[in-house]
């Protein structure tokens, strides 16, 4: 994994380097929810007392997001860490156990039992019961293209983030930082409410007229391009109408995705069934014009919290055992079908990278 600005050992890299003095007062490092998690349970202590930090514990998901762990063998990375952290920080420093899939972190101290967790992205796999072949498309504020695997994948190139899975496996993932702030904007720039911003894209040709959005409002992550900004290219007197720049900003969203499911594709993940979720799923113009840009079916669920979901499936694999989780049906579930349009993502391969 290509230890991007994103993970743990970037961070703790950039606090030896600028903030040595802190470095060596630390004595454990945990994510949010690994606290959290030894907080419900008790371990944390009350203020003043005694704190255990041997019982601090994580899951594959989140451990595997710090770039210094190890998803194949289940251990820590101990020279990754130390290149991160410091010469024996690995001997100084507490890390999270890491749990099994559905090993319990403990107890609460009224006797709940308490699952081991997992990253958001994980727990929408698990809450949509996604298998090999499946790529689940994202799309909130950021936008994520994942795909669950029974093997890990290595991308030198540090697009695809070789996560793994709340389930045992691995969820291989690419992550943009713009992917519903586009409709945002588009929907700022016209004056228009979202529905209004999905009429008028469906009303435009694919294509929409040879405008195109490269979507990099605040920089982007996938690319790592963080200094970048976004830029509409291809204006003419004739094709800047209200209905083409709609429709630019909805393809150039689906773009960047499709950008990400090429990436899992040339890493021989094996790419049979999409599903769209998030908040910018719910545009008709997003579900309808998604198989024209990736070229097959797309399978939208019924509007949910798939990462609550998620944790609910875990909780009931981890208080009922076995090897895999309990089966719960994908109820809801509509299918897009479209003919695909080569030329929106020519377009857009044209211009992405003129920045």
């Amino acid at each position: 994994m290509v230890p991007v600005a994103s993970f743990t050992a970037t961070k703790v890299r950039w606090m030896k380097d600028n903030e040595p003095e802190n470095m060596a007062r630390v004595a454990a490092i945990a994510l949010p929810h690994d606290w959290l998690m030894w907080q419900i349970i008790g371990a944390g202590g009350t203020p003043g007392a005694a704190r255990d930090l041997s019982a601090l514990a994580t899951d594959r998901s989140d451990a595997s997001g710090t770039a210094y762990f190890n998803s194949v063998s289940g251990e820590y990375d101990a020279e990754l860490f130390e290149l991160a952290a410091g010469s024996g920080s690995f001997e100084r420093i507490t890390l999270p156990r890491v749990l099994a899939p559905a090993e319990p972190a403990g107890r609460t101290p009224w006797g709940a039992l308490v699952g081991p967790g997992a990253g958001d992205n994980a727990g929408a796999a698990l809450g949509l019961g996604a298998a090999a072949g499946d790529i689940i498309l994202s799309v909130g504020t950021s936008g994520v293209v994942s795909a669950v695997s029974a093997t890990q994948v290595c991308d030198v190139t540090g697009n695809v983030a070789g996560f793994a899975s709340a389930s045992g496996d691995f969820l291989p993932l690419v992550c943009t930082i713009n992917a519903s702030r586009i409709l945002d904007v588009a929907c700022r720039m016209l004056g228009k409410s979202y529905d209004e911003l999905a009429d008028l894209a469906l009303s435009a040709e694919p294509g929409a007229g040879g405008l195109v959005l490269v979507p990099y409002f605040e920089g982007e992550r996938t690319p790592n391009r963080p200094d970048t900004t976004a830029t509409l290219h291809g204006m003419t007197l004739t094709n800047t109408t209200p209905a083409n720049i709609a429709r630019a900003a909805i393809e150039a969203l689906l773009c960047s995705l499709a950008d990400g499911v090429d990436a899992l594709r040339e890493l021989g993940v094996d790419v049979q069934r999409l599903l769209l979720i998030g908040g910018g799923a719910q545009s008709p113009a997003t579900r309808s014009l998604a198989p024209t840009v990736f070229g097959l079916p797309v399978t939208v669920p019924a509007a949910g919290e798939y990462v609550a979901d998620g944790a609910a499936r875990q909780a009931a694999w981890t208080l009922l055992g076995g090897d895999t989780p309990p089966v719960w049906p994908l109820a809801g579930a509509e299918v897009f079908e479209a003919e695909a349009q080569p030329i929106v993502r020519e377009q857009y391969a044209a211009v992405r990278d003129l920045v």
